[in-house]
């Protein structure tokens, strides 16, 4: 939306224009069109898109990314607060970073009560074919029987 917005706003805007602006060496690189930078021109990478593996770390890094987008959000709406076209869908999207950061923290302590449950492990013996296929396969490399002298299965 911030790249429409810009888009927008530097529609039918003459070279000279964007020139005094100060806009003259992205408008050659780019004209008009939206190039995802930083404001120091430093160009969008997928490694800002960071993830390990692991959910708490994984959410941790998705509740930073949410505070850093309302903060420049709200640095957007300071540098154009003149103008209510540009300053309206800026809030809205600062909103938004707003419940998105809640939400990943539900996720978060959802993920985090669900890791300290206590874990229990239950030893079934079913006849299901795949089943005791795939049970045979995890005894051979394990040296392990699932099944106990009480169970009626072919697998022991």
């Amino acid at each position: 939306m911030v790249g429409t917005i810009v888009h927008q706003l530097t529609e039918g805007v003459c070279p000279e224009e964007l020139e005094k602006a100060g806009l003259g060496a992205y408008y050659t690189d780019h004209g008009v069109d939206i190039y995802p930078s930083s404001a120091a021109g430093v160009p969008f990478t997928a490694s800002y898109i960071a993830c390990k593996g692991d959910p708490i770390a994984n959410l941790q890094e998705d509740l930073a990314a949410e505070q850093k987008a309302r903060a420049t959000y709200e640095k957007l709406i300071n540098l154009c607060k003149d103008d209510p076209d540009v300053v309206e869908p800026l809030r809205f999207l600062r909103e938004r970073e707003v419940v998105h950061f809640q939400r990943f923290g539900e996720a978060l302590r959802g993920v985090q009560d669900k890791l300290a449950e206590k874990k229990f492990y239950m030893n079934t013996c079913k006849e299901d074919k795949n089943l005791m296929e795939c049970t045979k396969d995890f005894n051979m490399v394990n040296n392990y029987n699932p099944c106990d002298s009480m169970c009626n299965c072919n697998n022991r």
